[in-house]
């Protein structure tokens, strides 16, 4: 996917040690949507040094065409009948539970609660009231939730993810499944960042070691093929 960006040094190490192979899809997919709330999306498209003077995670415009990919392949896996967890961040209103996110950003950044808006799902995307919403204070949607609890309920062995940020809580989350010996699919265009370097690294890190980068093409062809043969 990124053979434009390497040397053939690069190239050749990783054909060398064998990263970056498939995993190829499992048989009992869900679809985990990570953090895709106003705080990182801002209110409408804007160049992100305007999206952030009113949400200081605010990825700007490059939030909204993943919006789009995210509401295309939302159809398609409720039509599907898969399970479908969202995520979102939540804190206390003192600010006590912010913890090391406080040591991190500065302009205060760190010791301001986010609004109750910056916390709330997009509308466009937003979950059913059969559809599961984890609220999570740290990056991974694993860490101190019972989302795996949820999972091994439902049998799932594959996930299909997408959200924000890629270097951030998606990456923190994907190599938590890996963990957890989940299969994990990355779609590439459901995915964003407010910096277009870390956006690229991380999706190329997660596809080189614990996920499959995978276009949104694919997984509705897979999330297709997936239902019918769960009908026949």
């Amino acid at each position: 996917m990124w053979p434009d960006r390497l040397t053939p040094d690069e190239i050749a190490i990783l054909e060398a040690s064998g990263w970056g192979q498939r995993q190829g899809f499992g048989r009992h997919p869900a679809m985990l949507i990570i953090d895709v709330t106003y705080g990182f999306t801002g209110d409408e498209p804007e160049p992100i040094l305007e999206a952030i003077k009113r949400y200081p995670t605010s990825c700007g415009e490059v939030a909204w065409p993943a919006l789009e990919a995210i509401k295309h392949l939302l159809s398609a896996a409720r039509d599907a009948r898969l399970p479908i967890i969202y995520t979102r961040n939540d804190y206390r209103s003192d600010g006590w539970d912010l913890g090391s996110w406080a040591w991190k950003l500065g302009n205060d950044a760190g010791r301001r609660v986010p609004s109750p808006r910056a916390n709330r799902i997009v509308d466009k995307i937003g979950p059913r009231s059969n559809e599961i919403v984890i609220a999570k204070k740290k990056p991974s949607a694993f860490f101190g939730t019972p989302l795996m609890s949820y999972l091994s309920d439902l049998r799932v062995d594959q996930l299909i993810v997408v959200g924000c940020v890629t270097s951030g809580c998606v990456r923190a989350s994907v190599l938590d499944a890996f963990s957890y010996n989940l299969r994990v699919a990355v779609v590439r265009e459901g995915t964003f960042d407010r910096l277009p370097l870390s956006h690229e690294m991380a999706l190329f890190e997660m596809d080189a070691k614990y996920a499959d980068v995978v276009s949104l093409t694919d997984v509705l062809t897979y999330i297709e093929t997936n239902r019918v043969a769960a009908t026949t």
